[in-house]
């Protein structure tokens, strides 16, 4: 069966994930992760990216990313990989492609799940057995969200910045949100949302951008089965 366009819809968030190929580490060394982070910097400032969290596993990448147009995203990815892969085979002596096929993506209903996809992404590293606590993995966008790191990748997003009237209480208000695990149900939606390329959010959302895109953004409801 075709595979369906990707859906573009600028100034809306996305939560998108690219793994490597037979989910292979696509980072190394500590180099690998730090040329990475370039390329990702100067890819979204090319083509009109903000990216709101991030983190950066051995074999895959979550982002959560503003377009400023239909087409942001798509060449904001393909910029990055193009750079990266070449001289990670390279460095590390391998040829071929490195990554699974086309990333991943879904629309994020900012009012209901934007939060929840900060915590999704930047709690990677906990639920992986990696650290304890997110502020101790240093690929991720949490110590600049949640700490103040200075960090020239991350823009917050305007509902980050509605949590306090300054920085500080921002980034208190923000920590706090990790205080509650996230629901297992939150967990699933985040993920079949993603792994579908169906939009993430509630029925007024999905309403809205269906209507927006003038095409299906969730799976059509099943029909009664026969007796």
């Amino acid at each position: 069966m075709a595979r369906l366009p990707r859906y573009a819809a600028p100034g809306t968030p996305q939560h998108v994930i690219q793994r490597g190929n037979n989910r292979s580490p696509i980072f190394v060394t500590h180099a690998d992760y730090r040329f990475f982070l370039d390329c990702l910097r100067t890819a979204c400032e090319k083509h009109g990216c903000q990216v709101h969290a991030y983190v950066l596993m051995t074999n895959h990448v979550h982002l959560l990313i503003t377009p400023s147009t239909t087409s942001s995203i798509g060449r904001m990815m393909q910029s990055v990989y193009r750079r990266y892969v070449r001289r990670f085979n390279d460095t590390h002596q391998r040829t071929g492609p490195l990554c699974d096929g086309r990333y991943k993506a879904t629309l994020v209903d900012t009012e209901h799940y934007l939060f929840a996809c900060h915590r999704y992404i930047e709690l990677n590293p906990v639920r992986a057995g990696l650290v304890a606590d997110p502020r101790h993995y240093f690929w991720s966008s949490y110590a600049a969200n949640a700490l103040g790191a200075n960090d020239a990748l991350v823009t917050p997003h305007e509902r980050y910045r509605a949590l306090g009237c300054d920085t500080r209480s921002q980034r208190r208000a923000y920590r706090a949100l990790f205080g509650e695990p996230l629901l297992d149900s939150t967990l699933e939606d985040i993920r079949d949302a993603t792994n579908t390329g169906w939009a993430l959010g509630s029925k007024r959302f999905r309403d809205e951008i269906a209507t927006l895109l003038a095409r299906r953004v969730q799976p059509s409801p099943r029909g009664r089965r026969p007796r």
